[in-house]
Formats: structure tokens, C-alpha cells, sequence
């Protein structure tokens, strides 16, 4: 009997994820039997009900430091892109700069964001800015720099005289589809430094203070893991909701291509 598409679609994603879950269970009870290395997963679900007056207000200031640093980031990235993709004169004088600071990880700048900004909001705003500026920043400067020269001249003959205009016309459709992979790269190396961005107390709420600072202090491996799950559960969501709003507003016309 052929199973309806629906049905196996949602068996796609539900067994690995069960069988998972049920190796993680038998394992930490059977195998490990030590809660402070492994605790169970039913521990850990049950970590989510004794946490949960915790977690909406620790998720909300997360997302605050991730807007701010995200925002800051594409505000920044996009315009430096257009320029360094476009003119070639400022891509070499800025390649450097940039190919120096990229290799540098976002936890190297704490010292500095504590010191510029003091222990604010702002401070682990920076850390995740810096964790999404160069993906955004890479990829989007490859998709103009990459920008077939035939456009180009067919934008020219159909009127688009002058630079703001091919980049308007014809570059930056051309390069949407780049832009959007780097920030949505951008999006999920600034969620991986919210935890970072948070350990050094910039405030008393915000799931990685809360994961580091108090939980793993004192050795509550069972909140640890479930607010871990909880920083994955929040990429997969931002990660999804990005894509369904660029591949149904944006990208329409490439469906059909990946089945």
C-alpha cells in the first residue's frame, strides 16, 4: 500500500528525529547513568515545565540583542557590498581591511564591546554584528562583482545610463538571490554568538546569561540541554520563516527547479 506524499513527508522528518530521542533516553539511562554528563530526555522535558515563568523572557532578550546586532549587520553589510562589487577601485582598497578583521572570532572583541559600550544591551548587539557583518558583507559583494558584463551592456541599450541605474536595474536583481544566502548565513552565525554575546552579563535575563552564568554554575545539566534545544528550536524557526518569506515573495519564479 502506497502511503499518501503527505504522510511520508511528515515520516521524513519525524523518525530520525524520534529514533534520536529514544537512543538519547536509553542511553543516558543505561549507558551513562550519570545525569551531570547526560541527563535524559524526559529529564530535559521535564527541565521545560520547571523553567517555563524563565524562558519567554529570557527568548525576548535574546531576540533583542540578535535584532540589534542583525540589523546593524545588513544595514551596514549591503551598502559596503554595492560599493566594493560595483567599483573596483574600492574593492581593493577595502579587500585588505576586511580579509584581516573577517578571520578575527566575535568572542576576540569582547574586551572591546565591554569597554565601548559597557555592559548593555548595545555590547552583545556588536558581538552578534560582527558574527553576521562578513557573510552578508562576502556574499552579496561576490553577487555584483559577479554580474555577467552582457546585462550590463543590454541594460546600457535599454536605457540604463549611469551606475545608479545598473545597479538599481540590473545588478541588484542579479544579485538578490547571493544577497539572501548571505544573510541567511549571516543569520544563523549571529544566532550561534548570542551565547557569547551574553556570557559576560549584559543583562540578567537572555538564554545564554542564563545557560552559562547560572545553569552550568551550578551543574544544572538538565536546564543546560534544554535551553540549548531552545537556541535550536529558535534558529530552525528564523531560518524557516526566512525562507518561506524569500522563496514566496522573492524567489517565485524558481520554484519547480528543486523538487
Amino acid at each position: 500500500m502506497k502511503l499518501p506524499a503527505a504522510v511520508r513527508d511528515k515520516g521524513i522528518v519525524l523518525v530520525p528525529l524520534l529514533t534520536t530521542i529514544i537512543l538519547w533516553e536509553v542511553l543516558a539511562r543505561y549507558v551513562v547513568k550519570n545525569p551531570a554528563f547526560l541527563p535524559r530526555f524526559s529529564e530535559v522535558i521535564f527541565a521545560f515545565y520547571l523553567l517555563r515563568e524563565r524562558i519567554i523572557p529570557d527568548i525576548l532578550v535574546s531576540l533583542l540583542h540578535f535584532g540589534i546586532g542583525l540589523l546593524l549587520a545588513f544595514s551596514l553589510a549591503l551598502p559596503l557590498a554595492i560599493a566594493m562589487g560595483w567599483f573596483k577601485t574600492i574593492f581593493r582598497a577595502l579587500d585588505p581591511l576586511i580579509e584581516i578583521l573577517r578571520p578575527i572570532p566575535p568572542l576576540a572583541w569582547i574586551p572591546l564591546a565591554i569597554v565601548w559600550f559597557h555592559l548593555t544591551h548595545y555590547a552583545a548587539g556588536f558581538i552578534i554584528f560582527l558574527g553576521a557583518f562578513f557573510p552578508i558583507l562576502i556574499d552579496s559583494y561576490t553577487g555584483f562583482r559577479n554580474v555577467p558584463r552582457v546585462l550590463v551592456e543590454t541594460g546600457k541599450v535599454l536605457g540604463c545610463i549611469g551606475d545608479k541605474k545598473l545597479i538599481r536595474y540590473v545588478a541588484f536583481p542579479f544579485a538578490l538571490p547571493s544577497i539572501a544566502t548571505g544573510t541567511r548565513v549571516g543569520m544563523g552565525v549571529g544566532w550561534m554568538c548570542v551565547v557569547a554575546a551574553e556570557m559576560f552579563g549584559v543583562s540578567r535575563n537572555g538564554l545564554g546569561y542564563r545557560l552559562f552564568n547560572e545553569f552550568y554554575y551550578w551543574k544544572q545539566m538538565d536546564y543546560v540541554i534544554a535551553y540549548m534545544l531552545i537556541l535550536g528550536l529558535i534558529s530552525l524557526l528564523l531560518d524557516r520563516m526566512f525562507r518561506h518569506y524569500i522563496e514566496e515573495n522573492l524567489f517565485r519564479w524558481r520554484k519547480g527547479i528543486v523538487k
